[in-house]
């Protein structure tokens, strides 16, 4: 039974990560658009930066926890990157510098997204896989 909470924490995780980062590229088209300007989107960037950090961190302790290593070494690169991201202090979005930014931070948003894709896939499938185990 503690394999499928696992399974499923780890499965709303990586949805709650997946939906930070669409909101997070949602207003840099916008701003690319015109549709906000540079001081709102950076602002709304930067308010959910710390918290995908922190999702990401509790997602790696979670698999660890549980001892699900295929999962957590399949994890640690974003997490190591994130980490990276916030020793340098280059995780925020400098309101500045956003427009000449825009295609690396855009670039940068999709290969997480991405990445988290393939996270999200082998999630639903293991959670798929111990709802079957319990109920045989």
């Amino acid at each position: 039974m503690e394999m499928l909470w696992t399974w499923l924490l780890s499965f709303f995780f990586i949805l709650a990560l997946l939906c930070i980062l669409g909101y997070q590229l949602v207003c840099l088209v916008d701003l690319e658009y015109d549709y906000i300007n540079p001081y709102d989107s950076s602002s709304r960037i930067n308010n959910v930066i710390l918290p995908e950090f922190i999702i990401q961190g509790v997602l790696c302790f979670i698999l660890l926890i549980a001892r699900h290593w295929f999962m957590l070494f399949m994890a640690l690169p974003h997490l190591y990157y994130n980490v990276n991201l916030y020793v340098t202090r280059r995780h925020l979005v400098d309101v500045t510098e956003i427009y000449n930014q825009l295609s690396w931070e855009k670039k940068q948003r999709y290969f997480k997204i991405g990445y988290l894709l393939v996270l999200f896939i082998l999630s639903l499938f293991w959670l798929l896989w111990s709802i079957g185990d319990e109920y045989e």
